[in-house]
């Protein structure tokens, strides 16, 4: 009778703590470009090096906390086509899908300088842009018919970083300090969220 009590005692337990689990949400992190397709590059910099350092930065530093999920579309130097991506985006059903980039003008040298964020045409996708826009400071935020926008089913986000071609940015981005800044901004965001 004592061996059927424990045993009974052990399952209600385990049904009980299956019951008590919950799942983390999903958050996207897309690191443009990749492989073969260096993105925005001077001077031996390029913009999938710089974006895949952060978001790699941004999963390490959201996931101390816990309460969501960090998906990279990539974690190495390799390119998942654009279709690629949105298909892992599409089947994961995140909470928010956030694109890393980083611009570039047609000079040499520019003085642009800050970050932009492109969205989609939801209310959504404007919101999350607004918060994130308060915590990497104000910014352009504008509709844009891009691929990875266009056909993510789940609120995103394109954030262009800062120029390649603005040598105080692009040493700030390049940078191991200015990365774990940036990514550290973005860890934050996400775990206000």
């Amino acid at each position: 009778m004592k061996a059927l009590k424990l045993l009974f005692v052990s399952f209600a337990s385990a049904a009980m703590l299956s019951f008590s689990t919950e799942t983390k949400k999903v958050i996207v992190i897309d690191a443009g470009h990749g492989g073969n397709d260096f993105g925005a590059n001077i001077n031996g910099v390029s913009e999938k090096d710089m974006v895949l350092n952060i978001a790699q930065q941004i999963k390490k530093a959201s996931d101390k906390d816990g309460k969501y999920e960090v998906i990279l579309t990539r974690s190495d130097d390799t390119y998942p086509t654009l279709a690629e991506r949105t298909e892992q985006i599409n089947k994961l059903n995140p909470e928010m899908v956030i694109s890393l980039h980083i611009n570039r003008t047609l000079e040499t040298n520019t003085s642009k300088s800050g970050h932009e964020i492109f969205i989609q045409n939801t209310q959504e996708s404007k919101n999350l842009a607004q918060k994130l826009s308060k915590k990497l400071g104000e910014c352009t935020i504008k509709e844009q018919n891009l691929h990875i926008l266009r056909n993510s089913k789940s609120p995103a986000v394109l954030v262009e970083l800062g120029y390649i071609n603005n040598t105080k940015e692009r040493e700030y981005m390049n940078s191991s300090t200015g990365q774990r800044e940036i990514a550290q901004k973005f860890a934050d965001f996400i775990n206000e969220q």
